[in-house]
């Protein structure tokens, strides 16, 4: 079934929507104040000083805006950008083709740098620390090893699961940014800012009522504000009105927390096992997803909020989870919270 608060889905739709609403100076950057605040100092400096800046790592649930600070650090630098994706490099010679390809001063992005393969991290580090490739000639006994000097670049790496990067490439990035979910004021201004760009003007209660239901993620408000606007525009109406604005979101079944279908079946199962913790493979059963949906789809923005919680035995629902489900705890069940 589609969800249009899936942070990870993100079709074709998206993409060149995204490119055209996505902001590409700091100026229209809203949120991640304090990542701003930061990069601002470091990119200044390495302007000063004339270098490519430091490899730069952000992680965090996907959506969060990752791929855009790395188009902007990009425009701030007057860099070029390679961007690319860790399934796309396969093999060490891909990497070393890219690598070989760009030039003093440019920045090379990686999403989902933890799904890089073992072999290709290897020529990533000493890329990054000596900048510098050893290419293997040959085979058997006649092999050489030769070693290719490169520019000095910047390396962007965005990552959903930083558990899952190894520590030797962990630490070759001069700086770790971890990317935090919008408030609901910030996500209005972003999208009062991307209905512009849509030439559909929206009123802010309209803005807010959206960024309510936005999961604290600017993918997912965005994505959402299309939608409304379609609303909108079958209505005849030439900006986008509250009333419009909850019509529709109803209609496609977001409830005033953001949650959708998927949501309410997981935390209403949680619920009816009454303060007993429950195991991921039980919960994926239960749902008919795998489990990797479950753990990187459904669950962050609900422990991010408080509406679950993990522990060594599973997972179990919070005193929030029955509030939001309009559910009355008993008092025996009321002592577990």
């Amino acid at each position: 079934m589609e969800r249009l608060v899936e942070i990870e889905r993100f079709s074709a739709e998206d993409e060149s929507s995204e490119v055209t609403l996505r902001p590409d100076v700091w100026s229209e950057y809203i949120g991640q104040d304090q990542i701003k605040k930061n990069l601002g100092v470091f990119i200044e400096a390495s302007k000063k000083r004339k270098e490519a800046l430091d490899h730069v790592l952000f992680y965090g649930p996907p959506g969060l805006g990752k791929t855009t600070l790395a188009l902007i650090i990009a425009n701030e630098m007057s860099a070029n950008i390679k961007v690319t994706a860790a399934p796309m490099i396969e093999k060490s010679g891909d990497l070393a083709a890219i690598l070989t390809n760009l030039e003093e001063g440019d920045i090379l992005f990686i999403d989902e740098i933890h799904r890089l393969s073992p072999a290709v991290e290897e020529i990533l580090y000493s890329s990054m620390e000596d900048f510098r490739i050893d290419i293997i000639i040959g085979s058997g006994p006649a092999a050489q090893t030769v070693k290719i000097d490169l520019p000095r670049f910047t390396l962007i790496g965005a990552t959903t699961r930083a558990g899952m990067l190894s520590n030797p490439l962990r630490d070759r990035f001069g700086m770790s940014f971890r990317m935090q979910f919008y408030s609901s004021d910030e996500l209005a201004k972003i999208i009062s800012q991307a209905s512009l760009k849509l030439n559909k003007e929206i009123i802010h209660q309209a803005a807010l009522e959206i960024a309510k239901r936005s999961r604290g993620t600017p993918r997912i408000a965005l994505r959402l504000l299309r939608r409304v606007r379609d609303f909108a525009e079958v209505a005849n109406e030439n900006d986008i009105k509250q009333h419009r604005t909850k019509y529709a979101l109803d209609e496609l079944g977001i409830n005033s927390h953001g949650f959708d279908e998927m949501d309410l079946r997981l935390l209403s199962l949680l619920a009816a096992a009454k303060g007993r913790a429950m195991g991921l493979s039980t919960i994926a059963a239960a749902l008919s997803e795998d489990e990797g949906t479950v753990e990187d789809v459904l669950e962050p923005y609900l422990l991010a909020n408080g509406y679950l919680e993990r522990t060594a035995k599973g997972r179990r629902a919070t005193r929030a989870t029955y509030d939001v489900l309009n559910i009355t705890l008993s008092i025996e069940e009321g002592k577990l919270f």
